[in-house]
């Protein structure tokens, strides 16, 4: 089956180390609570807010054992007045065996804001 699996964080600074950093950090744990391996992974996808340009956050995948051959594209967040600052999105396609209301979407950071209803967010 093949599912989206969604995630976000923020970074304090627009600074490369932070925004590779924050984004390794949401994908290994988007990948842990859903137990998605690399091969599993049909496409990433991840936003950004125009207020971070300094760096492409794709490259933090690359750091990632296994993640080599992985599609992954960077784009512009649309800059929705009063929206959450510094913030990176996920937007993962899998092939896994989980039912849609198990898919574990993780909310780093400041972006818990984004999405309280969901029953899975870490706050670190």
């Amino acid at each position: 089956m093949i599912r989206g699996v969604r995630g976000a964080t923020t970074v304090y600074e627009n600074n490369e180390a932070e925004i590779l950093d924050a984004t390794e950090e949401l994908v290994r744990v988007m990948c842990e609570a859903n137990n998605i391996e690399p091969a599993d992974v049909a496409q990433v996808l991840i936003t950004v807010t125009e207020d971070l340009p300094s760096t492409f956050p794709a490259k933090a995948l690359r750091r990632i054992e296994g993640w080599t051959f992985v599609p992954v594209m960077c784009a512009l967040e649309i800059p929705v007045p009063n929206s959450l600052p510094r913030c990176i999105r996920v937007m993962m396609t899998v092939n896994t065996a989980l039912q849609q209301e198990d898919v574990q979407h993780i909310y780093l950071h400041d972006a818990v804001k984004l999405r309280p209803d969901l029953k899975l967010t870490k706050d670190s």
